[in-house]
């Protein structure tokens, strides 16, 4: 991982002067709207030091931080929050970046086999900067797999050769692996009424397990817990493995994939399309993605669950990243609005600095504020408010610290 100086998009590019454009809109080389976008998922992780659920404890009877702490968690078991579509998000514009990663280093001479070394190269620190970030509060290397960059890590090499295939490459193995990971899932015995779930960690008021088929998909039961009891063991480990107390599970790579995949395809189009933008095409896979898996998930053919990334959440969850692609490009390059993006953008041309920041910087933050400033400035507004003066703070700063690193163009690139 490396500090590349790259030109940033200036304050100039991201104003509100309309784009003019005597046939269709057109789309910058650099693309304003996917960095929007990934830079509001970015500021959606950051956000976590707003503390949205401790404001809601101090005022129970309001709707709206109940509302706001709702969205700022991730959900127990099967549906979602705007929080669950954080990690989607990010695999999602993983892909959509490809196509122009790829094109970039045709056009400056590089040979197949150079980039396929660097994208092995690009998978392993990926994988080892997920570890890396699970292990900072262990006593020794934390060998788990399911932290994001980890899991796109482990299927990015295999995103990378289907850049370069056809289009019906593309499709057909996002069929092929999310069918064949739901059977494998299916065919699993599905625990018994008689089955130990306090063994692996699900308690006994835990009302979310499904009846039926859909019981394959219940928590630390099911195919990939098996896979990872025998897998997560076979490194050094401060105790055997015996469950992840959220159910996630290392084998997800495998639909984050899909997911990737279906970035790939917006990727692919934004550039094929271009000057026009595709927003027809983006709006038509998203209804079709979130109608599949609603039909999977109602059916009970497969449940919509982020943690263990269900095939059902793959189209779901890619059905709503490509709606958002349909907002961020009809505002910033249809209608050429964009001086509100810039705070986005900032944060999106930067993403890997601001996953770093969020895990490593918190509490170094916290405690300079506390030490230098103390406790009574961010009471201001009271004892109830007081965990989100205190976040404001710290997110405003995480802000600045990008925005540094944008204007002297140092851009952390894997």
């Amino acid at each position: 991982m490396k500090a590349i100086p790259v030109a940033p998009v200036s304050e100039a590019a991201v104003s509100d002067t309309p784009i003019v454009a005597p046939v269709a809109p057109t789309i910058p080389a650099r693309n304003v709207a996917v960095d929007a976008y990934r830079g509001l998922v970015m500021v959606l992780m950051m956000a976590e030091v707003l503390h949205f659920a401790e404001v809601s404890r101090a005022y129970p009877q309001s709707l709206f931080w109940r509302i706001l702490a709702y969205n700022q968690t991730h959900v127990e078991w099967a549906g979602f929050s705007l929080h669950d579509l954080i990690q989607p998000s990010f695999s999602f514009l993983v892909g959509v970046a490809l196509p122009y990663s790829i094109a970039s280093r045709l056009k400056r001479g590089a040979a197949f086999g150079s980039m396929f070394v660097h994208a092995l190269w690009r998978s392993l620190l990926l994988v080892a900067l997920g570890i890396f970030l699970r292990s900072t509060s262990s006593p020794q290397t934390n060998f788990t797999f399911e932290d994001t960059l980890t899991q796109i890590g482990l299927g990015y090499p295999i995103l990378f050769l289907l850049g370069f295939r056809p289009a019906r490459w593309q499709w057909t193995a996002l069929a092929v692996i999310l069918t064949g990971y739901w059977l494998a899932w299916a065919l699993y015995p599905a625990p018994g009424p008689g089955f130990n779930y306090a063994a692996v960690g699900v308690p006994a008021n835990w009302h979310h397990n499904f009846t039926g088929f859909a019981a394959h998909w219940n928590k630390n039961s099911n195919l990939g817990q098996a896979f990872d009891v025998w897998f997560l063991n076979l490194f050094p480990r401060v105790r055997p493995f015996a469950y992840n107390g959220g159910g996630y599970l290392t084998l997800s790579f495998i639909p984050t994939l899909g997911t990737m995949i279906l970035g790939l395809v917006a990727g692919r189009w934004y550039r094929t399309y271009a000057p026009q933008l595709p927003l027809k095409r983006f709006a038509i896979a998203g209804v079709i993605g979130i109608a599949a898996g609603l039909l999977l998930h109602f059916t009970g053919i497969c449940p919509i669950v982020k943690r263990i990334w269900t095939p059902a959440w793959a189209l779901f969850s890619g059905g709503i990243c490509f709606l958002f692609l349909v907002a961020f490009s009809w505002i910033i390059d249809a209608k050429g609005y964009r001086k509100w993006a810039f705070p986005l953008v900032v944060v999106g041309m930067n993403s890997i600095a601001a996953y770093l920041i969020a895990h490593l910087c918190e509490e170094f933050v916290y405690s300079s504020f506390r030490i230098h400033l103390g406790d009574r400035i961010f009471h201001v507004f009271g004892d109830g408010l007081y965990p989100f003066v205190l976040g404001s703070a710290v997110l405003l700063t995480y802000w600045f610290m990008l925005w540094w690193m944008y204007r002297r163009k140092l851009f952390l690139k894997i």
